[in-house]
């Protein structure tokens, strides 16, 4: 039995400074299981899809760019309690207000450049995960 997922991307910064080993490693500590994962990049048709939910947003722009500016890595992760333990992992948005012992605390540069996605909610955890994952790439 399944038990609660959610999904997460490590974003081009941290991606292009080196930090994916780190940074699974910090999610596989917390307690998580890595069921998929895969380095991808975003077309721009792809992160403006994925975050279509900010497009009325003044940043929308800024971050389909960034989004898209070269490999991601895809991850869903599977933990009871699954979406706010690894809320609770990645820290705060900007990484000045993130807890120690974060995520983004140690590895994210700024507010736009904070090293990795994670879902907010289950359901949304299923839709991003079926966007980046096909069914015979789910464990």
């Amino acid at each position: 039995m399944a038990t609660n997922r959610t999904f997460t991307m490590i974003k081009p910064d941290a991606v292009e400074k080196g930090h994916i080993g780190g940074i699974l490693n910090m999610i596989t500590e917390g307690g998580f299981k890595i069921v998929s994962l895969k380095l991808t990049q975003l077309t721009v048709a792809d992160a403006q899809k994925f975050y279509a939910v900010h497009s009325a947003r003044p940043f929308y722009g800024e971050l389909v760019e960034f989004m898209s500016r070269g490999p991601i890595v895809a991850a869903i992760l599977e933990k009871d309690n699954a979406v706010e333990d690894f809320r609770t992992l990645i820290g705060a948005t900007n990484p000045a207000e993130a807890a120690e012992g974060t995520i983004r605390k140690k590895y994210a540069t700024s507010i736009g450049e904070n090293a990795v996605h994670g879902s907010d909610s289950d359901e949304n955890a299923a839709i991003e995960s079926a966007f980046h994952f096909a069914g015979r790439e789910q464990f």
